[in-house]
């Protein structure tokens, strides 16, 4: 509508909805609101019920603590009809939605496309990594078609459904209490990392769809899923306008900063986006890439150092080899090296790494691992160190061939 955002009678007979991304009184840079102009407003729904489905959860007291460094091997894609929402599996996190403040990593494995229902998160954003597969995202502002090597974040309250066209795979950070932004760039200057204008966001998309047999809406509310029904589709917004949005992003698109005298620069530099906590400088969680780039540091051990780390570090891989670990770390798999468990390359890459000729060379050249960094220590569920099959159990073996070299 002109001039204002909530007039007696919408154009086009629609309803106006506010979907509010913060407080109303957050300062004006952090404030986030969009207004959906709609067929049927979203509260045309029959009571939500508890859905027992899928391997959600945020207890993190399932199993003991275990302070080791851990590895996943690919995440198996199931061969039974199975879709996003019964395909996601919460892998490892802390905090609890109803404080506000907390993160968890779910990875997603399915092979069949949502039919005639769509999820919301209550408790937080979702960034949403694809590893296998690309995914059609239909939201209630348009829609986003999401590949390997790409990245979307469907913020907290916002309605989807994913279309699938093959065996898919992929990482998932959720974020409570926060919302995801580019990094502060300091020093760096005005460019470099991720430049705003790369980030996309939907075209208004909608469809007048009725669905006598009823449409289910998913809420994951406090942890758990809930489903209602309606008997249209959700994806009834015709327009709409604001800056709280779903978005996406192409990780090529990251301008890399890296040192080119000596020594390394931190691995800050590889931060795409931030959830901030409440304390200056320390991250909720941080979205980390590692892409290819060019190395050319004198006098430098080049891979990654070894390392103890007051953050927790969760680490995926989308294509390729990564450098530290060329054997063992898979693409579709993980790692977790928790707050000050040490970690740095296996032995075949120090000793390759401390006889190397050092010169100008590509680094990472067709591989893209990322890393989902927070300084929440993270607990392993059940089915991340059980019921999924896939940790690696001879992990720490990558490290036992290092031997002294004091003279």
């Amino acid at each position: 509508p002109p001039i204002q955002n909530n007039p007696q009678v919408c154009p086009y007979g629609l309803y106006a909805e506010q979907l509010s991304g913060s407080a109303f009184t957050c300062p004006r840079s952090t404030n986030k609101r969009s207004w959906l102009y709609r067929i049927l407003p979203s509260v045309c729904h029959s009571p939500f019920k508890p859905l027992k489905e899928g391997h959600l959860t945020h207890n993190w007291d399932e199993v003991e603590p275990d302070p080791n460094q851990l590895r996943w091997k690919p995440f198996k894609i199931p061969k039974a009809p199975q879709d996003f929402v019964s395909g996601l599996h919460t892998l490892c996190g802390a905090g609890e939605p109803r404080g506000r403040n907390g993160i968890a990593v779910h990875i997603f494995v399915c092979n069949t496309s949502m039919l005639d229902r769509c999820l919301y998160n209550s408790d937080g954003d979702f960034l949403i990594v694809p590893q296998q597969g690309k995914l059609l995202i239909t939201t209630e502002f348009g829609k986003m078609l999401v590949e390997p090597n790409e990245i979307c974040v469907i913020q907290q309250g916002m309605r989807f459904s994913v279309e699938v066209f093959e065996e898919t795979r992929g990482y998932i950070l959720e974020v409570y209490g926060a919302h995801f932004e580019l990094p502060d760039l300091g020093p760096i200057g005005a460019n470099g990392l991720a430049n705003p204008r790369d980030f996309l966001v939907p075209v208004a998309w909608y469809e007048d769809r009725q669905v006598p047999k009823g449409y289910t809406v998913i809420s994951k509310y406090q942890g758990k899923l809930f489903a209602a029904q309606q008997d249209f589709s959700p994806f009834n917004v015709v327009a709409w306008h604001g800056n709280y949005t779903p978005y996406k992003y192409h990780l090529e698109k990251f301008m890399v900063i890296n040192s080119v005298a000596f020594d390394h620069a931190d691995p800050s530099i590889f931060t795409v986006l931030t959830a901030k906590s409440t304390r200056p400088g320390v991250a909720l969680a941080d979205f980390v890439i590692f892409p290819p780039r060019w190395g050319v540091a004198n006098n430098t051990f080049r891979p990654p150092y070894y390392h103890r780390n007051c953050m927790s570090e969760f680490m995926g891989l989308i294509k390729g080899h990564y450098e530290a670990k060329e054997e063992g770390f898979q693409p579709g798999g993980a790692s977790l090296h928790s707050m000050m468990t040490p970690h740095g390359p296996d032995a075949d890459c120090f000793e390759k790494a401390s006889k190397a000729k050092l010169e100008p060379e590509r680094v990472a050249e067709g591989t893209m691992a990322f890393m989902f960094e927070s300084s929440l220590s993270l607990a392993v569920t059940k089915w991340g160190l059980q019921t999924s099959n896939c940790l690696d159990k001879d992990y720490y073996k990558c490290w036992e061939p290092l031997k002294s070299h004091f003279n």
